[in-house]
């Protein structure tokens, strides 16, 4: 009896740290205030990593998030989330609402996130939506809420 346990240890503990985890990375479309790419990616248990490349006012965000996930409501595959970061931007003046000039701009800012996501493993999509607020310190100072939907394809 002790014999056929022992090997199957390893098995078990593995198996119990992929209920937690439900993918390792994902990568798909953001839409929201701010449309483009993001890139999901676990570095432990609930520890997460996402990047978003996304494009306004014909110039582009680029953001790096540390997040922190949870089981929600007791459901497998529903996680909410919460985390920081920040952004560095690149925007040309003519097309921003709140510039009246032709200037380009660079902004730096920090980041927040406060999320819901669902994982259908079957069809290995996972779907989220999010609120992401900024506030730009360097270049033009603003605070702006970003919410978004995601979706992406687990990989």
């Amino acid at each position: 009896m002790k014999k056929s346990i022992l090997p199957s240890a390893p098995i078990i503990t593995f198996a119990n740290l992929g209920l937690t985890q439900y993918y390792n990375t994902g990568i798909g479309l953001r839409g929201g205030w701010f449309n483009g790419i993001t890139v999901k990616h676990f570095i432990g248990e609930s520890k997460v990593l996402e990047g978003i490349l996304s494009a306004r006012w014909l110039g582009f965000n680029i953001t790096g998030l540390y997040e922190v996930h949870h089981n929600a409501f007791d459901v497998a595959g529903l996680n909410w989330y919460y985390g920081g970061g920040g952004h560095i931007g690149f925007w040309e003046g003519s097309n921003v609402k709140w510039s009246s000039n032709n200037n380009a701009y660079t902004v730096i800012g920090i980041d927040g996130i406060l999320g819901l996501e669902y994982n259908f493993d079957e069809i290995l999509i996972n779907i989220s939506i999010d609120w992401k607020p900024a506030f730009n310190i360097i270049g033009h100072t603003s605070f702006w809420g970003d919410g978004a939907f995601s979706i992406r394809y687990i990989i």
